[in-house]
């Protein structure tokens, strides 16, 4: 069976003038490079409202009106949440690798990204005591949420060249730091006026006006992103997509020597973007353990997503100076020496040098683990290698906070628990130092051979 592959050294659409032509120089951003990045800005309030802060603690609320207890309320969150991951996970590779054919990109991402903004929006007109209801329109959005990452990380690839891949990915995450502070913000301000009686709105309202503030600014900042930006690198069309869809993993996966240094690379962001990953989600049970109180925590949350913004943007200048590789592994450094200073952690105070020294690296790894990737993909089928990507990213969710758990009750020091995460960011350190420097990712007609045979 034949394909044909659009390379960019052959295809006008990828051709040098294309970049020129989008005013891609070094000092700003083009258009498609902005719309792509607002992205972030648009769905980075879902994360901080829905899945961190407001949205669980409603739910928590609603389920305990209806006469459900705490732990078995918290253990329905925890089934959504992996009922969600594991639902993305399944469907991430085969739908990827479909995406990959020309015109199956944007679809795939509208189709995602619509389903999380309407189920968000729908939030806010569910009976609060409805809490089952409440909890699978959640794992809907979820869905939809990182089902529509997958396909917008992989459109990095079409939206600028390798040389300011770096920056770009960084400035995406820099611009969903600053732009999810603002509808949190005003989310909180709504929510503390009607607790203070200020407004005439009950807790209940105030947090379903947040959940449609929250649906509204993902929804108008996608649109840039539906305007400007376009599926470039892809495979044309077959009669059969599907079918041909589960030969070519099938080909990934024979092939996998060819691709040794991006699984190398996958294997090792397996570690140590679980540890990252860990240390956001243990924050506020680690703060609590110190005796730190809840609108403490929330504004250490904060200051955090606000120092985490220009460092981002740092990580994506340096990434360009010193190589992406490089500034990984500053920020591993970086996160041994927070689990470390957590181990001696004793006051409020240390928390906040800690809830800062965060800020510094968090950002900055994540941007550049997601454009070292994208310069280790074939263009071609990058919507298949970033379902991997996402896979690797959400089943890395697993491992840390059982070793924490695990840590901390042998220990009995929840202290003992964070620096136990060393174990993790060392071993991706390691993996990610055996990534041969200036790994090229294989074309993919080597691998497609083998449909032909």
């Amino acid at each position: 069976m034949q394909q044909h592959i659009i390379k960019g050294e052959c295809h006008a659409k990828v051709s040098l003038s294309f970049f020129k032509e989008r005013g891609m120089l070094m000092g700003k951003m083009s258009a498609t490079e902005r719309s792509w990045a607002l992205y972030d800005w648009a769905n980075s309030a879902y994360t901080i409202i829905i899945v961190t802060a407001i949205f669980p603690l409603y739910f928590k609320s609603s389920a305990q009106e209806a006469g459900i207890g705490a732990a078995a309320s918290t253990a329905y969150w925890g089934y959504a949440n992996s009922i969600a991951t594991l639902v993305v996970s399944l469907l991430a590779p085969i739908l990827g690798t479909i995406a990959d054919f020309r015109g199956f990109k944007k679809r795939f991402f509208v189709f995602f990204a619509s389903l999380g903004i309407v189920f968000t929006m729908l939030l806010a007109v569910v009976p609060s005591d409805q809490w089952m209801i409440l909890l699978v329109f959640f794992i809907i959005t979820s869905i939809g949420y990182t089902g529509a990452n997958i396909f917008y990380d992989a459109f990095l690839v079409d939206v600028t060249n390798e040389g300011r891949m770096n920056r770009i990915s960084a400035n995406g995450f820099a611009l969903g730091y600053i732009g999810s502070t603002i509808p949190f913000i005003l989310s909180i301000g709504i929510i503390i006026l009607s607790q203070k009686n200020i407004i005439p709105l009950s807790v209940s309202v105030s947090s379903q006006i947040a959940f449609a503030i929250t649906a509204l600014w993902w929804g108008l900042f996608t649109i840039p992103m539906l305007k400007r930006v376009e599926q470039v690198y892809f495979v044309e069309r077959v009669p059969n997509p599907v079918r041909t869809s589960f030969k070519r993993l099938y080909a990934t996966f024979k092939n996998i020597k060819a691709y040794r240094p991006l699984f190398l690379f996958l294997l090792a962001y397996f570690f140590y973007i679980d540890g990252v990953n860990t240390i956001i989600k243990m924050s506020t049970a680690y703060g609590s353990d110190l005796g730190i109180g809840a609108s403490t925590l929330l504004i250490v949350l904060f200051v955090t997503q606000v120092i985490a913004a220009p460092f981002t943007s740092l990580f994506g200048v340096l990434g360009e100076k010193y190589t992406e590789k490089r500034m990984i592994l500053v920020g591993i450094l970086i996160y041994v020496f927070i689990c470390i200073y957590a181990y001696f952690l004793d006051s409020a105070l240390d928390f906040w040098i800690l809830a800062m020294l965060v800020g510094t690296a968090q950002g900055g790894i994540q941007a550049l683990s997601r454009s070292y990737f994208g310069k280790l993909v074939p263009k071609e089928s990058s919507n298949e290698f970033f379902g991997f990507y996402s896979i690797f990213g959400k089943f890395a969710a697993i491992a840390g906070p059982l070793l924490v758990g695990v840590t901390a009750q042998m220990t009995g020091s929840t202290n003992s628990g964070v620096f136990s995460l060393v174990i993790l960011f060392v071993v991706g350190g390691a993996l990610l130092l055996r990534v041969p420097r200036n790994s090229e990712a294989v074309s993919l007609p080597e691998v497609t051979k083998q449909l032909e045979d």
